[in-house]
């Protein structure tokens, strides 16, 4: 299939920029504030089409508010893209019913008591609600009859004994409520079933007859969700229970196999297991598991059953991501798309397996739609939903590799200056979170990754996948447990040491940022390492590990996967390995920001480094809080805000005078001629 750009709609064309000498000399925080990126693609079962859908912001001048989404519809025999739904239905959730001529997704529409399930046909546009509850739907599975669908809902609040009274208190971490499943027959909203299923779901696969898996977790609570989920399957019909898979540690996708007789999922390989990413068959029963892929140094994303019995699959190997294919005993595993092409993030395929979508990104753009057939020796690029993009210039990104003090070999990604440089450069370095978690060589560039953005203001950008990340097998994904700020932390120093070794970056300016674990990372640096450190930006970030683990909503994932002990257990071996203990050493000026909401980390961690950095006044320092926001930035003044707060930090700290803080109030003015259309 011949490679080609579609031309889209008016609601994409508005978007094009009439690109100016500033323009092109790299991007702004306010052309970040507004990209748009490609969500799921999902191939209809004849191979016909590819539905997506396109996440629109907010533009952050004129609302603090979240993304919104479109849904797509690319025809691929005549190579026609259209809107189905506008950002005023802001579907999500988006899959083919069996009956291929109709989408459905989840929206909450006027009126709606909470989200329900949709369909539109994708030839008349016509919309029909296929389930509403009384409450909130939050997942769904449909019967390969078209006409039942599985649904997971919150739900109903209990009854209140007494009168209502005007006040009520929160009781934490009890006063909650399960998400059971209801079997619905769509369209006429009858309740067909309400499985007794003790726990909440997050996960359903509707076997081609009546069995019906079920990922369930003993509560809502987060901790959970990530450590404690199982599948079980149910006779969807009868609600009887008749088998479970034996499974510790965390949990990912699910499916069956087209005859149903067996059930692919990923999981984790032990309870230890920091990231689910392993492979995993079993039968109709849920028993005798095998891993297909035993050997692999990298982790699945995601799979799809394809004919007969072979199951397609995606998985992050290094910092590229390769689709193969591997039958369902492990055997033929062969690669159909090599790691270097793009970083394919979501993959979905027709039923034969000759028509697969993936959402991709590259270094020179954000999530769209590739396409590949048996006809195309790779996969072809779909879309453009930032034609902008095109005529705005980036700067070079590489991969790089280095070794660590104790011999380990190491990758990242760097991107040299925008215009290249005489010598050595102002160095950023962007720590990524989880730590089971890696970067790719992809797009790296968002709101708070400073890429593209930094580059152009003359920085080298650096982003280090340290021991303990994911993308290379079970095995590294493991190394710093029960290490915290250990050898991980070095790593990052052994990093910038091979950049300065190489002459790319300046010893004397180095800044550092993160967020959550990149957080802790940014904060033990900042003192720690203080005297390697010229300038940090900490979000959402850890302080103190000891009342870490008392204020967090993960506390069981921070013992079984990271720090392997309680603080119980080691009192002084945790607070060592908390930036509050070393704050007596920060020189480094440091921009401490947290959302007010944070379940994950507490913005008391944050205010804990900001007082004992503040009580020393031996090093500048700034604590910015975001009202309405958790774990990370939803909105878009928020995201907006964020960017430039970042980067004028290190401006000011790294080529700039220093000294005492800039302003604490911003200036949100940008060139008239950033402003990319209206959304």
């Amino acid at each position: 299939m011949r490679a080609r750009f579609v031309a889209l709609r008016f609601s994409f064309l508005v978007l094009a920029l009439a690109v100016t000498a500033q323009a092109q000399e790299g991007l702004t925080p306010y052309h970040i504030a507004q990209m748009r990126t490609v969500g799921d693609a999902v191939v209809s079962p004849d191979g016909d089409y590819v539905a997506y859908t396109v996440s629109i912001p907010a533009d952050p001048l004129e609302a603090n508010a979240a993304a919104r989404a479109e849904l797509h519809l690319y025809d691929i025999n005549q190579e026609t893209d259209r809107v189905l739904l506008g950002t005023d239905v802001n579907p999500r959730a988006v899959r083919w019913v069996p009956s291929e001529d109709e989408l459905s997704y989840l929206a909450r529409a006027e009126g709606d008591a909470g989200t329900a399930l949709y369909t539109v046909e994708i030839e008349t546009g016509v919309v029909r609600q296929a389930v509403s509850m009384a409450t909130s739907v939050v997942d769904y599975a449909w019967h390969d009859d078209g006409q039942r669908v599985a649904v997971v809902a919150n739900a109903p609040l209990p009854e209140r004994a007494g009168p209502e009274m005007p006040y009520r208190p929160e009781v934490y971490e009890e006063d909650y409520v399960q998400r059971p499943v209801y079997i619905v027959r769509a369209f006429q909203n009858d309740l067909l079933r309400r499985l007794d299923v003790e726990g909440t779901v997050y996960g359903l696969a509707w076997h081609p007859g009546d069995h019906l898996a079920v990922a369930v977790a003993p509560t809502p609570l987060v901790d959970d969700r990530y450590m404690r989920q199982t599948i079980k399957i149910y006779h969807a019909l009868r609600g009887d229970l008749e088998g479970e898979v034996a499974h510790e540690g965390k949990l990912g996708m699910m499916a069956w196999s087209h005859d149903g007789n067996h059930l692919a999922f990923i999981g984790s390989a032990d309870i230890n297991d920091p990231k689910e990413g392993r492979l995993y068959v079993v039968d109709d029963e849920g028993e005798d598991r095998t891993d297909l892929l035993p050997g692999l140094e990298g982790h699945v994303k995601s799979f799809e059953w394809l004919d007969g019995d072979a199951i397609g699959y995606l998985a992050s190997v290094g910092v590229e991501t390769v689709y193969g294919a591997v039958d369902e005993d492990g055997g033929n595993n062969r690669t159909i798309v090599p790691g270097g092409f793009a970083v394919f993030d979501a993959v979905s395929a027709n039923a034969g397996g000759d028509v697969v979508a993936f959402a991709a990104q590259t270094p020179a753009h954000p999530r769209e739609v590739y396409l590949w057939t048996q006809d195309d020796r790779r996969p072809q690029r779909l879309t453009n939903v930032n034609p902008w993009l095109d005529d705005v210039a980036l700067a070079a990104q590489e991969v790089i590799t280095y070794t660590a003090r104790d011999g380990l070999e190491l990758q990242g990604m760097l991107l040299r200056p925008l215009g290249g440089s005489d010598g050595p450069t102002p160095l950023l370095m962007v720590v990524h979170g989880g730590p089971e978690s890696h970067y790719s060589n992809g797009w790296m560039t968002a709101y708070s990754l400073p890429g593209q953005m930094a580059a152009a203001r003359g920085y080298a950008v650096f982003y280090p996948n340290y021991r303990g990340s994911t993308g290379r097998g079970v095995a590294f994904s493991k190394l710093s447990q029960g290490d915290p700020a250990g050898a991980e932390f070095d790593d990052l120093i052994d990093g910038i040491d091979h950049l300065i070794a190489q002459g790319i970056a300046d010893s004397a300016r180095v800044g550092v940022t993160g967020g959550s674990y990149g957080g802790y990372a940014t904060g033990w640096l900042s003192t720690r390492y203080s005297d390697r450190i010229a300038a940090g930006v900490m979000f959402v970030g850890i302080s103190n590990k000891v009342s870490k683990v008392g204020t967090t909503d993960i506390p069981d994932e921070e013992f079984y996967v990271h720090a392997r002990k309680r603080p119980w257990d080691d009192w002084n071996f945790f607070l060592e390995r908390s930036p509050v203990y070393h704050a007596g050493g920060g020189r480094t000026p440091l921009l401490i920001l947290h959302g007010k909401d944070d379940p994950r980390v507490d913005p008391g961690q944050s205010f804990e480094l900001y007082r004992h950095l503040r009580l020393r006044g031996q090093a500048p320092v700034r604590l910015v809080l975001y009202p309405g926001e958790g774990h990370g930035n939803r909105r878009a003044t928020a995201r907006y805000d964020y960017s430039l707060r970042a980067l004028r930090w290190f401006d000011h700290y790294l080529m700039g005078e220093g000294g005492e803080p800039p302003p604490y109030e911003v200036d949100y003015a940008f060139p008239e001629n950033a402003r990319m259309g209206t959304n």
